[in-house]
C-alpha cells in the first residue's frame, strides 16, 4: 500500500488538469469530420499502443484478482462514457463552457468521498470546495435556449467521471497506473469492437468511420497520447492522496480550459466568467496551502 503524499497528489492532478482539456480542444477540432465511434477507437487503442511496450520491457504485472478486474471493468465503461459524453458535448459547445458545466463534478467527487469512501473532510477543504463551484457557477452562464439537449451533456459527463473517480480510488494502490491504463485501453478498444459489431449484426454498416487526412492523422495521434497521459496522472494523484483533497484542486481546470480556448478558438469569458475564474484559482490554490500546513503538523491540523 502506497503511503498519502497529498501535496505530490495535488501536483500530479494539476497536470492532469492542463493535459485534459488540450486533448479536449483537439476532439473539438476533430469533431466536425472525424465520428464519435472513430475518435473513441483511436483514443483507447493507442492508449493500449502506448503503454503495452512499456508494460513488457518492465515487466510490469497484468494480471489481477477478479475483484479487482471486475473493477476495472466497471472503470473501463464509465471512462468511455464519460470520454464521449465530453467529445460530443465539445460539437456544440465552447470549451470553456463545457469544462465549466462539467464541473459539478469535483463536488459531486467531494461527497462521495466523504458518505461512500468514509474519507476525512474538513471545513477547509468543504468550503474551498464550495467557493470554487460558485466561482464555476459564475463562469457557467448557460443558455438552454440556445444550446438545447447538448447543454445536458457536461452534467452527464460530471455525475459519470465522479463514479469514475471513486472506482479509480479503490484500486489505485492496488494496481499499478500504467499496467491499468493499458488494461483499460484494450477492455475499451473490445467493448467498442462489440458495440460495432453488434450494430453491425442488426443494423447493417454503421457509417462511424472515415479515412482522415495528414493533418486530421496526427491530431488523432495527439489525442491519444494526450488522454493517455492525462489519465495517467490522474490515476498517480489518486495513489497519493484522497479524492476529497484533490476534488477542489481540479477547479483549476477551468481557467486553464478557458485559456485554451482562448488561443485556439477566440473564445473569451465575459466580466463575470473573470470573476468565476479568478475565485476558482484562488480556491485551488489556498487548498495547497491548506495540505502544506497539515504536512508540517501545525496546530491547525485538526481542523482540516
Amino acid at each position: 500500500m502506497t503511503k498519502d503524499r497529498p501535496v505530490l497528489g495535488m501536483m500530479l492532478m494539476l497536470g492532469f488538469c492542463v493535459m485534459a482539456p488540450m486533448g479536449d480542444s483537439i476532439a473539438k477540432i476533430l469533431g466536425s469530420t472525424i465520428p464519435l465511434f472513430q475518435l473513441l477507437m483511436v483514443r483507447f487503442s493507442l492508449q493500449a499502443l502506448f503503454l503495452l511496450p512499456v508494460v513488457l520491457l518492465t515487466a510490469r504485472p497484468l494480471k489481477s484478482s477478479r475483484r479487482t478486474l471486475w473493477l476495472i471493468v466497471w472503470r473501463t465503461i464509465l471512462h468511455i462514457i464519460g470520454v464521449g459524453a465530453m467529445f460530443q458535448a465539445l460539437r456544440f459547445l465552447p470549451l470553456a463552457d463545457a469544462v465549466a458545466i462539467a464541473f459539478v463534478m469535483p463536488f459531486i467527487m467531494l461527497l462521495l468521498g466523504r458518505f461512500v469512501l468514509n474519507e476525512e473532510v474538513g471545513i477547509h477543504r468543504l468550503t474551498a470546495c464550495a467557493v470554487g463551484f460558485i466561482g464555476t457557477l459564475l463562469v457557467i452562464q448557460p443558455s438552454f435556449a440556445e444550446v438545447g439537449a447538448a447543454a445536458l451533456l457536461p452534467l452527464i459527463v460530471a455525475v459519470d467521471f465522479a463514479l469514475f473517480m471513486l472506482v479509480t480510488r479503490q484500486i489505485a494502490k492496488q494496481v499499478d497506473p500504467i499496467s491499468l491504463q493499458t488494461i483499460s485501453g484494450g477492455m475499451a478498444v473490445i467493448i467498442l469492437l462489440l458495440i460495432y459489431g453488434g450494430y453491425s449484426a442488426y443494423s447493417g454498416v454503421p457509417d462511424w468511420l472515415v479515412m482522415p487526412d495528414l493533418f486530421e492523422s496526427w491530431l488523432l495521434i495527439a489525442i491519444g497520447f494526450m488522454g493517455t497521459l492525462a489519465h495517467l496522472l490522474m490515476t498517480w494523484s489518486l495513489r497519493f492522496a484522497p479524492s476529497a483533497t484533490l476534488a477542489p484542486m481540479q477547479y483549476l481546470e477551468i481557467p486553464i480550459a478557458t485559456i485554451i480556448g482562448f488561443v485556439i478558438f477566440a473564445d473569451l469569458p465575459n466580466g463575470l466568467a473573470a470573476v468565476g475564474i479568478i475565485i476558482t484559482i484562488l480556491a485551488g490554490l489556498y487548498v495547497v496551502y491548506r495540505e502544506h500546513v497539515k504536512q508540517k503538523g501545525s496546530p491547525a491540523q485538526s481542523s482540516q
